[in-house]
């Protein structure tokens, strides 16, 4: 961290004139409170469309011609007191330099993958945006994956880079002789690793002169992996339409950030939410993001940091602000704060008032995907309805729909889908990459099927209403049921396993698993073997899928072929609410 803020002092003295070229002139402007960012109607496509250059370059030359205030573009703080803060000046000079890092150190093209595991340090928006700059399509991922996690993504998606930290990259080394595409390694550290190339260092020496790509809008940006009920996570793979639909009107009034907005989003950068909220969102407006290292889930310090930081509008999810009324502070009601945005899962109405009556402040809802980013919310200004989603934003068209396809009438229960004939809305993931199967699964008629149920009432508010299948979505990570069965099994214990999500009052949902014992095992201790399965759980994947609940089970419930029943489990936890 010492040598991050030794770059700090070199990177702010560095005059950010070089290579300097202002947004392309075809841009369609509209001005929001003097100067405002490019912005195009919810239904236009452009041929062409680049975040870097449309957007972020665009607001260096704003910045440049004293059109733009003094609040930087990044604000990153930690907990020992260490505090950056770049211009977009600084932003457009670091991340032409991590451009050419990739291209000319590293070696990598247009559309080769490169996996991008870091926490939440400055770094990791160089990495993104210098990856748009390039055309190298990123994929991020928690820090919280193991070994095997990490080989899964680096096989399938055949990347040929990784940037990670000091912590992941034995990990990485662990596997890397089974990843035969991987030939470039980049770690974010104070110190040196074998094999791996100083990512502090070579943006140090790099040169910031870049031209930037002139991507077409459709071509490919980012990959997502999304958690399935069976097999996998898939690989969700968007265009830089994901990106040019923050600039569009309907969009824009969801948060309606400006200038002086200091924008706070607690995701993990793992997440679409984090690469929305920390990234394209706000830097679209023009907005400071504002990010606090937080290694850990903290509440102390999350409310600590609203009373001492100006933080205009925040963004985490439900089980959040659950988890701050919890803990009995003497006051919620933070200087600057007037918005806050929730999703990743169902936000409760109770929750909803007390924060209301706590912090002064309404809580207003989204939803989303991986696969589509935000689809519906409650826009700032919009009547509030205690437990709806809101209304969908354009360009989507979102529908109740059966699951042939068809549109089923207000206040019916059905499957959330989005319209995408004749045209596919701008936005909307282009397909699960190598996986057609997939990608047709969730085609429903002239809809994707979001395999999400709800209502639509006759104003158009969608009333969420739980899962189709039975994928897990515990305080905003969604989890596959199949992951978790897969590292149950590894353990000599399990005969076999059924994971579930169950009722939890802060989380929301929680993992479940119901466990038939080996032979051996059925005389041990539950409590001991409890602990040991969870520990074996968080050893071999991922921590947060660890199932919290356990329950030792003579036999599962099976359908004449085999299959396990998930649905009559899942119902029996939710009945007992």
């Amino acid at each position: 961290m010492q040598l991050l803020m030794k770059f700090r002092v070199l990177w702010g003295i560095h005059k950010f004139c070089h290579g300097f070229h202002p947004a392309p002139l075809h841009l369609r402007y509209q001005s929001l409170s003097g100067a405002g960012a490019p912005r195009w109607n919810d239904y236009d496509t452009p041929e062409e469309f680049n975040f870097a250059s449309d957007v972020l370059d665009y607001w260096t030359q704003m910045e440049k011609e004293g059109k733009r205030g003094p609040n930087p573009a990044l604000w990153w703080v930690n907990d020992q007191g260490d505090e950056v803060k770049w211009s977009f000046r600084e932003v457009t000079d670091l991340t032409r330099r991590a451009a050419n890092i990739f291209t000319q150190t590293c070696g990598l093209q247009e559309g080769d993958r490169l996996a991008l595991i870091l926490p939440r340090v400055p770094e990791w928006w160089l990495v993104t945006v210098g990856c748009i700059r390039t055309g190298i399509i990123f994929m991020p991922g928690t820090t919280q994956m193991k070994a095997n996690d990490i080989l899964y993504r680096l096989q399938v998606s055949k990347a040929k880079g990784i940037v990670t930290t000091d912590t992941l990259a034995p990990v990485v080394d662990s596997v890397a002789s089974e990843c035969p595409a991987l030939q470039t390694k980049l770690l974010v550290s104070d110190h040196s690793h074998k094999g791996w190339l100083d990512f502090r260092s070579l943006i140090n020496s790099a040169s910031p002169n870049h031209t930037c790509i002139k991507s077409k809008t459709l071509d490919p940006m980012v990959i997502l992996f999304t958690s399935g009920t069976t097999g996998f996570p898939k690989m969700a793979k968007h265009s830089h339409g994901l990106a040019l639909r923050s600039l569009f009107p309907s969009c824009r009034k969801l948060l309606q950030l400006n200038t002086t907005d200091i924008f706070w989003c607690l995701s993990d950068t793992g997440w679409v939410v984090a690469l929305l909220g920390s990234l394209l969102e706000p830097w679209t407006a023009g907005s400071t993001v504002f990010v606090h290292h937080l290694p850990q889930f903290d509440p102390k310090v999350i409310v600590q940091t609203f009373f001492k930081y100006p933080i205009t509008q925040c963004l985490a999810v439900p089980s959040v602000f659950r988890t701050i009324l919890q803990q009995n502070f003497t006051s919620l009601r933070f200087p600057t704060l007037q918005h806050c945005l929730t999703g990743g899962e169902a936000l409760k109405p109770e929750d909803q008032e007390q924060w209301r009556k706590q912090a002064g402040i309404l809580l207003h809802e989204g939803y989303g995907q991986s696969e589509t980013g935000v689809t519906c919310g409650t826009l700032r200004g919009m009547k509030i309805k205690p437990g709806s989603m809101g209304k969908a934003i354009p360009p989507y068209d979102i529908q109740i729909i059966d699951d042939k396809g068809n549109i089923l009438p207000p206040n019916t229960e059905g499957n959330i889908g989005i319209r995408i004939k004749p045209s596919r809305p701008i936005g909307l993931f282009l397909c699960y990459e190598n996986n057609p199967v997939k990608t047709a699964e969730v085609e429903c008629g002239d809809f994707y099927n979001t395999g999400d149920r709800a209502t639509i009432d006759e104003e158009g508010y969608i009333w969420f209403l739980g899962r189709a299948d039975d994928v897990i979505n515990a305080s905003g990570y969604r989890i596959g049921p199949t992951e978790v069965e897969n590292a149950l099994a590894e353990h000599p214990a399990v005969a076999e396993s059924a994971v579930v999500s169950s009722p939890d009052p802060i989380r929301g949902e929680v993992v479940k698993a119901f466990i038939v014992l080996t032979p051996e095992f059925l005389s041990h201790d539950r409590n001991q073997l409890t602990k040991e399965l969870q520990q074996h759980v968080k050893s071999v994947t991922a921590p947060y899928k660890y199932p919290r609940k356990v329950e030792f089970v003579s036999e599962l419930p099976k359908t004449i072929t085999g299959k396990i029943k998930r649905s009559e489990l899942r119902k029996k936890e939710f009945a007992q609410v």
